[in-house]
């Protein structure tokens, strides 16, 4: 059972808040007492949802590939509220095309996206939370844990942000500081990037996708953004102090 205010008056940053899994985290935060900047490339609806939410809830535009914006972004949370707790890297794109058909501008932009900044993002919240504490939430995916033929670059990059939080993680720790740093790999959620990713493809193929994938998942349906985010914010609370470089997989058995 739940128990209320789990992360109560922690200052958290959320990327991709606008919508989806991002979105749900934003919500599940709040909903338990954080103060959450939410940001995204998209003004309009990341302004629409911060109004939705509540004077907890404040947007920033943010390019997470864009460093001198990480520094404004963290500065402006604590700003705002004076302090950062939490940090949930979680913007992310998924092109789908096969290792014949991937062309290299979609490569580039994907580990831009995807794992560059989550490195970037992970370095500025480190520099920020080092004399206090913190947790970094990365959002990597069992598409890191395993191969699928239709995204391969996705694939690399979700492998490269598990195995990156690993590393940054035992940095913190050796060095003293009060950081924790663990990734959640969802399974297949009922989110924009997956109905994008399935609209990107003919028909017939997204409904074979479709059907092997839930073929493969032995609770036999996709998760719900919200169930995501329950993990995210078990990770951002104090009821994970002793959880770090830990992979928190939530994929309804699929990698079983």
């Amino acid at each position: 059972m739940s128990r209320a205010g789990r992360v109560e008056g922690k200052v958290c940053v959320v990327t991709g808040g606008a919508r989806g899994l991002g979105l749900a985290a934003v919500e599940a935060l709040l909903a338990e007492g954080a103060k959450v900047l939410l940001t995204d490339i998209d003004a309009a609806e990341g302004e629409t949802q911060a109004k939705r939410l509540g004077a907890n809830a404040i947007f920033r535009v943010q390019d997470a590939t864009k460093p001198e914006q990480w520094d404004t972004t963290l500065d402006a949370a604590i700003a705002k509220w004076g302090r950062l707790d939490v940090l949930v890297n979680n913007a992310g794109i998924g092109i789908i095309g096969d290792v014949e058909k991937q062309t290299l501008k979609d490569w580039q932009r994907t580990l831009d996206i995807n794992l560059t900044a989550v490195f970037l993002g992970t370095q500025a919240a480190i520099a920020r939370m080092k004399a206090t504490s913190g947790s970094i939430v990365n959002i990597a995916s069992i598409e890191g844990i395993v191969g699928e033929p239709e995204i391969p670059a996705y694939n690399a990059t979700k492998g490269g942000v598990r195995i990156f939080t690993k590393s940054a993680a035992i940095h913190c720790a050796r060095s003293g500081y009060k950081i924790r740093i663990n990734n959640v790999c969802p399974g297949f959620a009922g989110t924009a990037m997956v109905a994008g990713a399935l609209a990107s493809m003919q028909q017939k193929d997204a409904d074979a996708f479709a059907a092997r994938t839930l073929g493969r998942i032995p609770m036999g349906r996709f998760a719900e953004p919200s169930e995501i985010a329950s993990a995210i914010l078990f990770l951002a609370s104090d009821e994970a102090s002793y959880v770090t470089g830990s992979d928190l997989v939530v994929d309804g058995g699929l990698t079983a």
